[in-house]
């Protein structure tokens, strides 16, 4: 049997022995070998590192837009990933988590980085904070990505989606990153990583593979790299404390052990729209990927005088699911991951029967479809009854197959009681249609949970599920679920960034950004407006005006939209307001006379304004002031992609005293004089 390749250093390594056997889940026939041995760890660092220097030349949006092009690589060749799923246990629509799952991933960052982020090599972080009263000393935080590599250690319950999950915000970030999938389902992850490499979409470096142990590896760590682990609990707390991690301070962030829990509400009662979409989300959950998913619901907590409606309807509806070959298309649940992986299940559910009965299944005998039962690792799904919810097994031992118990609750104090001994979780949700009852469960747990769904007949069409982690969102989780975040958008990419206070001069500050800071110099000539995008400079300005504000004016405003607030209208009730003393003008008088000063009419490049943002009245302007508006490039972002790029320009709008009447942020897109190809 053939053994799986590494891929590290720019090349397919070979292991140099023969490995140890991995099996299919399915049939249980060996189908790889798998082993490390050879690959120099240390080398395979120091390639990422030096390779890394490329990617980190792109921009965000460079990179964004080779994220897409490679999911769209991936979607044409996922039937390739779907066959080999199978030998997982993987059913079609367990696919949808982990093949689709991943590259949707890839897609999803793709596009935050390109509409979140700058097309540029620096992240800015913040408002600029001043330091003197003179204006002439300020600071700015920014980030920059790590000069490492992003080690990641991914478990063995999504052999796609894992991997992809990690390695796109550090792509994003600008870090190459090494995957380490756990060796049971190593042979898919390979098939991943192969589909990449021979994709050649990718920069040299960025990505690398260990197939098998880890070895040495995290001996040769910097304090530039990064690790993310997938795992459990108690390795994730060994490699944490490892004496190189600890030693050079290596960023480390763990997704470990989570006891995720799912709340009906005592509105949910039998014949409810929220009592039906409690019951299908909980099997669900139990058998989607048969059970092995750290968002899994393994504690369902209901009111005392539903438990048995409950018990009931999940019992029916789990008797519906077919457990067996996941290639067959009746087949609902396929195998575990390995006959290993059975048995960890059956020992962890001895424990839990300790505090309570089997309400549905057979932990130790099923009817499979098409398959041998033995010989793939096959169980049943099984719902525990825990009538005495304080015991303290169901929060405590996690059974990682299709495998949750019941509990009853009394009250909302006593749920939140119970939900928060799981002691940290990835995961939760709450079943009602009581928004009362919602928002004082999601206070009371939120502390304890990385992610809360709140479900009901509402939203039930459109949300995503209990268990379902997406690219916007943080997944991750406190205490006992690993204390870390590994998604979660821009959070994501950010963990791979170094954040760093620059101090100094505005003129330094704008050339360190790429974004002009009050303070630098301004340049006066050419209306901007007139100016293709290539030919913009940062402090390119117009200052126009000044334009008599009159009460005619503001009358003619007030009957013209209908806003004939009193400030605006009478004297006597303005003159009584404390922020005025008088009539006076519109804001948005005041930014639309602004914008007629600076709009220069003709057609040229700039093609529309898109928006106003932080946008603030700082003065009133009263009937015979005059407005001056000086309105300069402070950000320029081409589109990679368009014939149009994107300009921020600050407008500063003062009355004849040189104070600030308004200040805003104007968005406006503008074309390239060079035409994409």
């Amino acid at each position: 049997m053939a053994p799986l390749r590494s891929y590290v250093s720019g090349r397919w390594h070979t292991p140099d022995d023969e490995g140890a056997p991995l099996h299919d889940a399915v049939t249980g026939e060996e189908i790889a070998r798998v082993s490390s041995a050879g690959v120099d760890m240390a080398a395979a660092l120091a390639y990422g590192r030096d390779k890394g220097a490329e990617l980190r030349a792109m921009t965000f949006h460079q990179r964004a837009a080779l994220l897409k092009v490679l999911a769209s690589y991936l979607m044409e060749h996922r039937d390739e990933l779907y066959a080999l799923s199978h030998r997982t246990g993987a059913t079609k629509g367990d696919n949808k988590f982990d093949v689709d799952g991943g590259i949707g991933t890839l897609f999803g960052y793709s596009s935050k980085g390109r509409r979140e982020l700058p097309n540029d090599t620096v992240y800015v972080d913040g408002n600029v904070e001043p330091l003197g009263k003179g204006g002439t000393f300020l600071a700015q935080h920014i980030c920059t990505p790590l000069h490492g590599v992003a080690v990641q250690i991914n478990a063995f319950n999504f052999p796609v989606w894992g991997p992809m999950e990690k390695f796109a915000p550090a792509f994003i970030a600008g870090v190459p990153s090494l995957v380490k999938p756990a060796s049971q389902t190593a042979y898919l992850t390979v098939k991943l990583i192969e589909l990449i490499i021979e994709s050649g979409i990718l920069p040299e470096g960025s990505l690398q593979l260990v197939a098998g142990s880890a070895g040495d590896l995290l001996d040769h760590l910097t304090e530039q790299d990064l690790v993310s682990f997938t795992g459990s609990a108690s390795t994730a707390q060994r490699l944490r404390t490892h004496e190189n991690i600890v030693r050079r301070s290596v960023r480390f962030n763990a997704e470990a052990d989570s006891l995720n829990c799912s709340i009906l509400g005592p509105d949910a009662t039998p014949g409810t729209p929220e009592f039906d979409l409690f019951v299908k989300q909980l099997v669900t959950e139990m058998t989607v990927k048969a059970g092995q998913k750290c968002t899994a619901i393994r504690r369902a907590f209901v009111p005392t005088a539903l438990l048995d409606d409950v018990a009931q309807a999940t019992s029916e509806r789990l008797a519906k699911i077919q457990v067996g070959n996941p290639a067959n298309p009746d087949v609902r649940m396929g195998a575990l991951a390995s006959l290993e992986q059975r048995e960890e299940v059956r020992r962890s559910l001895k424990a839990l029967l300790e505090a309570g009965r089997v309400a549905f299944g057979d932990p130790d005998q099923v009817s499979v479809v098409d398959a041998d039962a033995e010989r793939g690792a096959f169980i049943s799904p099984v719902l525990l009854v825990a009538e005495d919810p304080s015991q303290a097994q169901p929060h405590e031992v996690e059974a990682f197959g299709p495998v949750s118990t019941l509990m009853p609750y009394r009250d909302t104090q006593h749920v939140i009681e119970l939900a928060v001994r799981g002691q940290g979780s990835l995961a939760g949700s709450v079943v009602t249609a009581d928004t009362a009852f919602a928002r004082d469960v999601v206070i009371g747990v939120a502390p304890w949970h990385g992610r809360l769904l709140v479900t009901d007949n509402e939203n039930a069409k459109e949300n995503t599920g209990h268990g379902s982690p997406l690219p916007g969102l943080v997944h991750g989780g406190p205490g006992r679920a690993g204390g870390g975040e590994e998604m979660g958008g821009v959070r994501g990419v950010l963990h791979h960034m170094q954040r760093t206070a620059v101090q100094g001069s505005p003129r330094v500050l704008s050339a360190v950004t790429n974004r002009w800071v009050p303070g630098t110099e301004r340049t006066e000539g050419e209306h901007p407006f007139r100016k293709h995008l290539e030919d913009l400079r940062l402090g390119d300005t117009v200052v126009a005006g000044p334009r008599e504000v009159t009460m005619a004016d503001i009358e003619h405003f007030a009957e013209f939209t209908g806003d004939t607030f009193y400030a605006h209208m009478d004297e006597e009730a303005a003159a009584a307001n404390p922020f005025f003393g008088g009539r006076v003008a519109h804001g948005y008088l005041v930014v639309s006379f602004a914008a007629g000063l600076f709009v220069q009419p003709d057609p040229g490049p700039v093609l529309a304004n898109y928006g106003l943002e932080n946008l603030r009245f700082l003065t009133p302007t009263f009937p015979g002031d005059s407005l001056t508006v000086t309105l300069t490039a402070k950000q320029i972002t081409p589109r990679n992609d368009q014939e149009y790029g994107e300009v921020r320009w600050d407008a500063d709008v003062t009355n004849q005293k040189g104070e600030s009447v308004a200040k805003y942020d104007v968005l406006t897109l503008v074309e390239k004089r060079e035409k994409s190809s």
